[in-house]
Parts: structure tokens; sequence; C-alpha cells
């Protein structure tokens, strides 16, 4: 029987895009908090556009922060360091409308005896799939098109920052459309870069390198053949970009954050947002779980659903599909997962020790499958205990 033949595409995009540039400023702020109080409360949101900064939200916090030092720190690690792009580290202007957490929500998040309540109410989704491991053990569990197209926007701000395609500048984008016989990846039938540049590089010479430093450097050879099409700068032009040549705001981008949307999504954002707002730490507690299901061979695929309501501490509804991929009696996986797991907040919390700064480094190239930094939400230390509940 021939197996099915599906498309699906994903995107991603470089640490300059408006949107990310906002999502930095956001966790970076939350993380200076963090580093001075643990206890902070943070939902921060930033704007960014043509030579602007804005920055608000609610913040609850023992800890003096200079805002504006840490959003011109943030814009210039990025590189945006020039003025001509038109939005630069120096002399954008800031402007910081930051007020405390509402009493009625505080109420419901702080609870006695160190409980803690959910800080939002809504549901979430963690997803992992072992469809690419065997070609590309780097594939961390991940969906392949929101994996390679990572990467790809990735390795653009690798060659930049290191000199080494100088014309390079901060903004960009990348689409990867890869090909499915059935549920396995078998190649890639499309790639897409739009890489910001100066003004005085030829797009012949640009193109060529992309292909050679960029596409082939990151994308499996075998993956690749005759029939893949390239575009890339398909205008031939991208020399405005950044916020000069779009807003940016902060929880835009979130299917390039989570899984490419090859999974659900609830439609939370993370970035900017303290631990104790379930949108971002249940994603986590349910990304780990997923991950760690797929890994003991429990499943080939797997998506966990959890759901809370605000002020309450257990979860409304948890769920565990793995869309007939299952090795083990599904009734049975869904209990052993709400024994292994504690999804109440301060479970989370504890678990993965998220009351400190590792946010900022999350903001750019995706919260899920990331190699180039040690993620607690990442880690596979569930997968003997799954394993040993099986007798496997």
């Amino acid at each position: 029987m021939k197996k099915y033949i599906k498309y699906f595409n994903a995107e991603s995009v470089t640490e300059g895009h408006p949107d990310k540039i906002a999502d930095q400023i956001s966790d970076a702020i939350l993380d200076s908090y963090l580093e001075v109080d643990p206890e902070s409360r943070v939902a921060c949101e930033t704007l960014v556009t043509l030579g602007l900064v804005h920055v608000t939200g609610e913040v609850s916090s023992m800890a003096l922060i200079d805002v504006n030092k840490v959003i011109r720190d943030t814009v210039r690690d990025i590189g945006y360091t020039d003025a001509s792009y038109g939005f630069d580290a120096d002399s954008c202007g800031i402007l910081v409308s930051l007020k405390e957490q509402s009493p009625d929500i505080a109420r419901g998040v702080i609870k006695k005896n160190r409980e803690i309540g959910a800080g939002d109410q809504g549901l979430m989704f963690g997803y992992a799939t072992n469809e690419a491991m065997d070609v590309m053990e780097s594939a961390s569990y991940m969906p392949t098109p929101i994996i390679l197209a990572h990467r790809l926007a990735y390795r653009l701000a690798e060659v930049r920052k290191s000199g080494f395609l100088p014309y390079l500048r901060p903004d960009g984008k990348t689409q990867v459309t890869v090909v499915y016989e059935g549920d396995k990846p078998v190649k890639v039938d499309r790639v897409v870069i739009a890489a910001q540049h100066s003004p005085d590089i030829e797009m012949e010479r640009l193109r060529k390198e992309m292909m050679e430093y960029v596409i082939r450097y990151v994308i499996p050879p075998e993956w690749l053949d005759k029939e893949t099409k390239y575009y890339i700068n398909a205008t031939d032009r991208f020399v405005i970009g950044g916020p000069a040549g779009d807003a940016g705001l902060t929880g835009r981008k979130i299917i390039v954050d989570t899984y490419g949307g090859m999974a659900h999504h609830g439609g939370g954002s993370f970035s900017g947002k303290d631990p104790t707002k379930v949108d971002r730490s249940a994603s986590y507690m349910a990304r780990y779980a997923a991950k760690n299901i797929v890994a003991s061979g429990l499943a080939d695929k797997c998506e966990v659903h959890v759901a809370y309501v605000i002020g309450v501490s257990e979860p409304i509804s948890l769920y565990v599909e793995t869309f007939n991929t299952e090795k083990v009696d599904p009734e049975k996986l869904n209990r052993v997962v709400k024994e292994i797991f504690d999804f109440r907040p301060r479970g989370i919390i504890e678990t993965f020790d998220l009351r400190r700064p590792i946010y900022k480094k999350t903001a750019a190239y995706g919260h899920f499958g990331r190699i180039d930094v040690d993620l607690p939400w990442e880690r596979l230390d569930k997968v003997d205990e799954l394993k040993n509940a099986f007798n496997l």
C-alpha cells in the first residue's frame, strides 16, 4: 500500500526580527528581576518600532532594576548598534509603563502553606516526536520543519555575529517545507531565506553564500535533491529591516516558539512571564512529559494537553494523546503521567528550578529542542521511571 504523501512548512526568525527583539527585551527584564528577587512576579510586554521601545505590564518585586539599561544592553547584544539601521541601542527612545500586579490576581497566586495558584487560566500543550531521530539525532524529538527552520535562523545569526558574512544585518526569516511519506520525513521540498543585508552586497553573491554557508551547512544532504527549490531574498532587496521596517510585539511568534504548527497551541505566549504564569511553565512541563514518553519508547509521538483555572493549583484537565502510535495501554499511560509528573505550579517551579534568570536565552530560536543551551524541561531523566511503570 502506497504511503500518503504530505507537505508541511514551518518558519523561524532571527533574534533581530522585530517580534523577537520584543520577546528578548521582555525576558531580559524578567531575568533581571529574578536575579535580585527570585519571588518577583512579572508580566512584561514590549513594543518596538522605528527609533522607539515601549515596555508595559505588571511587576511586583523587591528588586530595583535599571530597566532602561537592560533594554539598551539587549538591543546592543542583538546587533543593533548603527543608527543608520533606523533603530539602535544608543539612540532609540524608551518608554517604561510598569505597575504592580493586580491584588485580585495576586490573592489567587499566593496561597497559604507555600502552595501556588495558577497565575492565569487557559490550556497548554506539549509535544514530542521521534520522526527525525534516525537521520538527525540533534532533532531532539521535535518536528522536522521547525527544527530545520530554527537551525537555519540560528546559523544566519552565527555567520553575522562572527563576522564571517559581514554584509548581513540582524533581521531575518527562514521557512522549510518537508515532504512526509506517512509520518516519516523523507526530503526537503522548499527552503526560504530572507536575510537583511547592507545595500552594497551583490544579490548573486548573497544567494551563493546562503546556499553554501547556511542551507547546506544545516540541512542533511540526503534531504536535498535536484527537485528542492530555494527562495533566497525573493524580493531582491532587504536593506530596511528590524523595527525600522515593521513594528514588533512580545508574544507574536507563539508558533515559532513552540512546534511550528505541528501541534496544538493554547494561545498563550511565554516571554516576559514569571513561572507562576502557567501559560509558560505548564507548557514547559507538558513538553517535558511528552519528550520523556517518546524517548522511553512508549509512543512515537505524543501531545500532552493540560488546563488550569486561575487561583487553583491542580489542573482541571490533563490528557495524553499518542495518535495511535502508543506501544502501551493509553488509559494506563494517562494514569502514569499524572503520577510521575507534578503539574501544580509549585511542582513545576521546583522541578525545573524556575525562579532564576534563564529566560532570555529562550526568547529566540525556540523554547524546545534546543541544543545550544541547557534547558531543564529538555532533560530525559524520567525515561527509566516511565519504563518501570510498564515493566519494560
